[in-house]
């Protein structure tokens, strides 16, 4: 009899228990759950109205999508530590290691880090499109691809370049490209004694045979230093951005070719040498 009685007391005690822990963690479980369900739906509408906005403004697909991901990661992440902590969970142990964790990998992924920001400074601002030429950190060349972490550039002589995006956006960059017009510049020398007005009528003649140069803003021409072998004009004329090079090189030629013919002597650097003779 003794023993039932211990029997049935133990029962009841146990019952009492399950029910005193279904009421206290039952509620809590279940409104972590439900906060888990709502928090998944929010987090999925922000993210397409996040990745809707970012197609309004124009952000590169690439990025947009990344961008997507790791927000939907992030804020997955912060539901989680939420709910658990609702569900009764300690999670000041937990939130510690995973802070130390992510120091550690944001030190060991540091230059991958900063590449990434620099991409999305890129992206986001655009310094440059695909199809600019440009010079950043010391390299020159068209761009073909412009990713998260590197841009791609092709040189003049066809070959390809990675550049890290983090010293490119932090860097100088020279955009070729952005504007519809280019001066170009040459250093034209003549001898001494050649007649400078002469001179400068034959190249403004040069000038004005070319129907690629602009007309406005007026080509210049000017003496600009008495060197030490030669007399130098400087020239300067604007063209379209696409006949920058085509330009230059002609008028390089037409002068080599014709100045002889026009009396105009093109200097080189020359030496006298006088020996005297010792007795």
């Amino acid at each position: 009899m003794y023993s039932l009685n211990n029997l049935s007391n133990s029962a009841e005690g146990l019952w009492k228990t399950v029910l005193e822990f279904s009421t206290t963690y039952g509620l809590r479980l279940l409104g972590a759950l439900v906060v888990l369900l709502v928090g998944l739906w929010v987090i999925k509408a922000l993210t397409k109205t996040s990745h809707k906005l970012m197609d309004k403004s124009n952000v590169e697909p690439s990025l947009s999508s990344f961008l997507k991901s790791i927000i939907g990661i992030l804020l997955k992440i912060l539901l989680i530590i939420s709910v658990m902590g609702m569900a009764g969970v300690e999670m000041t142990s937990f939130i510690a290691i995973l802070g130390a964790a992510g120091l550690a990998v944001g030190m060991a992924l540091s230059g991958t880090l900063q590449n990434f920001a620099g991409g999305v400074m890129i992206l986001l601002f655009k310094p440059f499109k695909v199809g600019d030429f440009i010079t950043a950190q010391g390299l020159s060349g068209v761009v073909k691809e412009i990713h998260v972490f590197v841009t791609v550039l092709t040189s003049p002589d066809n070959k390809t370049m990675l550049v890290p995006n983090g010293g490119l956006s932090n860097g100088t960059i020279i955009n070729f490209s952005t504007q519809p017009n280019r001066r170009v510049d040459w250093s034209f020398g003549i001898a001494y004694g050649d007649d400078y007005d002469k001179a400068k009528a034959f190249i403004l003649k040069l000038i004005a045979e070319d129907e690629r140069i602009q007309k406005d803003p007026e080509p210049f021409v000017a003496l600009s230093e008495l060197a030490d072998s030669s007399v130098n004009l400087t020239v300067r004329a604007w063209v379209n951005a696409a006949d920058y090079w085509g330009v230059f090189f002609t008028l390089n030629e037409k002068y080599y070719q014709q100045a002889g013919k026009e009396g105009i002597n093109i200097p080189f650097p020359q030496m006298d040498v006088h020996l005297d003779q010792i007795k």
